[in-house]
């Protein structure tokens, strides 16, 4: 009888998960149903209410759901040189395994190079091959898509033959336009790409300063920043939160506006304006003079803004966390990180905001967050799909919508900007407006504020990519040695400037301390031969050492300066 109990009890301990389970919901994903690899910098609220989403359209479209694998690795420029060694060592094996060709010298440099002359046939080839083949069972290196980061990043994989057309006939009108021919999603605006037969945007990004108010007060700043120019404030010391523009192309972005904005200043001072890169005689002294003098201001400008950091951080995520907790006081940042962290941040009991964002007016472009088909897909044509997903209206609710609000997010406010022109407001245009005003109450941010509607900002700044687009990796790399690699010089002589009485009562000191290696100028930083990638680790070297140099020599007078007054 007890040897019965007990069998008894456990047959029932056995049963009673089957006799209590639930049915499976219709939409859970099984071994052989279909899979996407996306590598994106996106974080983790983007990504579960976006692989949710997708996975009930896919349901209601298709049949089928569809689990996303995501690949997490860093920043999109992290993500970039991480595809372009899996896109170079997969060729390779194929190439001579696959093919059973030889390997040419030089080929793996040339077979991604960026920019490539040469009249040696197999290089050509070899490049050639690459972009003409979009085969998995040739090779692929096991992802799908490459979704999020800024469009310098998507525009250079595609240049470098890592990713491919999505639509080999061109992006499909109906996803565009609207069936009036009315355009929703633009080329692009302000001098920024939004889409190309390589990626499509699906968000809209700008760049600027997130601040905390509490900490504001404790350090007697009573005016919250609302331009580039104010995160100088010596107050700032030390208390200003940065990304690593190496590793984060949203912050090198940042910076980009700032000398943007500078160059622009000087242009307009000097009698030019934006019309002249497009219209005007570009040859003009007087022009190029101005140019430098603007390239001049933004690079001390943005090593001033240097002098006050607090760190520099290898995830341009993590300033407006550290902001909004209050380990740091200011800090610059993407808008819908700053954005997320300000509503996550949120007081629980009174819903007050301990951190804001602002875009610096004329002080940032409207640039695009695309995505991208990697070469190769193993699942293309579900790839394709999501694509056209994140710009369908369906996709696009999600990026601003209240939580719970129809088709919005379930889980996480995202506070992103739509790409979609049917999203904002039109006067002009009935179909938006009617489109617009049917979406609005349920958005987390008022798309209709000229603060905040990308189609607005776009009006007060004009991208001029000559100005600083051909700079933007070598920016990088003298924003880096300049403010991170000699910050501790840096640092050490701005606050012994401040203790002097400031750069007008130490002027030899601020000398100093703006002094750039020789050959850094706005023309001179274009001469490959001296400043190309294959001499990085020269230049880096001399820039590194001149800088320490400079600011410690800067310090010294400084301190000179404080005891003879």
């Amino acid at each position: 009888m007890k040897n019965l109990l007990v069998i008894l009890t456990a047959a029932a301990v056995i049963a009673l998960p089957f006799i209590f389970r639930r049915e499976t919901p219709q939409d859970q994903w099984r071994p052989g149903d279909p899979e996407l690899v996306i590598i994106s910098p996106h974080n983790e609220a983007i990504r579960y209410e976006f692989a949710r989403a997708f996975n009930r359209w896919h349901i209601e479209e298709h049949g089928t759901p569809v689990r996303i694998d995501w690949r997490v690795i860093g920043g999109t420029s992290e993500i970039a040189r991480f595809l372009e060694g899996e896109t170079q060592s997969v060729f390779r094996a194929w190439w001579t395994r696959g093919l059973d060709r030889p390997w040419p010298a030089g080929g793996t440099t040339a077979l991604t190079a960026h920019r490539f002359e040469t009249d040696r046939e197999d290089l050509i080839e070899l490049r050639e091959t690459l972009r003409a083949t979009d085969d998995p069972d040739r090779f692929g290196i096991g992802i799908d898509l490459f979704f999020g980061g800024g469009e310098f990043d998507h525009s250079r994989t595609f240049a470098r033959g890592i990713t491919a057309p999505a639509w080999p006939e061109g992006i499909p009108e109906h996803l565009t336009h609207l069936p009036d021919g009315t355009e929703l999603i633009p080329e692009g605006l302000s001098g920024e790409v939004w889409r190309t037969e390589g990626f499509i945007g699906t968000a809209i990004s700008a760049f600027g300063i997130v601040y905390n108010t509490d900490r504001l007060a404790d350090l007697g700043v009573d005016s919250p920043p609302q331009s580039w120019s104010d995160l100088t404030d010596i107050r700032f010391h030390r208390q200003l939160g940065i990304a690593d523009p190496t590793k984060s192309g949203s912050v090198a972005k940042a910076f980009e506006m700032m000398i943007h904005q500078q160059i622009n200043e000087a242009v307009v001072a000097a009698g030019f304006s934006w019309h002249t890169a497009f219209e005007g005689d570009t040859d003009d002294p007087d022009y190029l003079a101005a140019i430098q003098e603007g390239w001049l201001n933004g690079i001390n400008l943005v090593r001033l803004i240097g002098a006050n950091a607090r760190f520099f951080t290898d995830s341009a995520g993590k300033v407006p966390i550290d902001v909004s907790t209050g380990n740091a006081a200011v800090g610059i940042s993407i808008d819908f990180f700053g954005r997320y962290q300000a509503e996550t941040s949120r007081d629980p009991r009174t819903g007050r905001e301990r951190m804001h964002y602002v875009t610096p007016i004329g002080g940032s472009s409207v640039s695009t967050d695309p995505i991208s088909l990697i070469r190769g897909a193993p699942n293309r044509e579900i790839a394709v799909r999501f694509m056209e997903f994140t710009v369908s209206e369906a996709g696009q609710r999600l990026w601003n919508q209240r939580v719970g609000t129809p088709g919005g997010p379930e889980r996480f406010a995202l506070r992103r900007l739509p790409i979609r022109r049917d999203f904002y407001p039109s006067e002009d245009n009935p179909a938006l407006q009617s489109s617009y005003e049917a979406l609005a109450p349920y958005n987390s941010d008022d798309l209709s504020d000229p603060s905040v509607n990308p189609y607005t900002l776009a009006e007060q700044f004009v991208y001029v990519p000559a100005w600083t687009g051909r700079h933007f990796g070598i920016h990088r790399d003298l924003i880096r040695a300049m403010a991170m690699d000699a910050g501790d010089e840096l640092s050490a002589a701005w606050a012994a400037i401040a203790r002097a009485g400031g750069p007008e009562a130490v002027p030899e000191a601020m000398e100093a301390l703006l002094a750039l290696p020789e050959g850094v100028t706005w023309e001179g930083l274009l001469d490959r031969d001296r400043f190309g990638s294959d001499r990085r680790m020269d230049y880096m070297r001399d820039w590194v050492i001149f800088f320490r140099q400079q600011y410690n020599l800067a310090r010294r007078l400084a301190q000179q300066g404080a005891r003879d007054a």
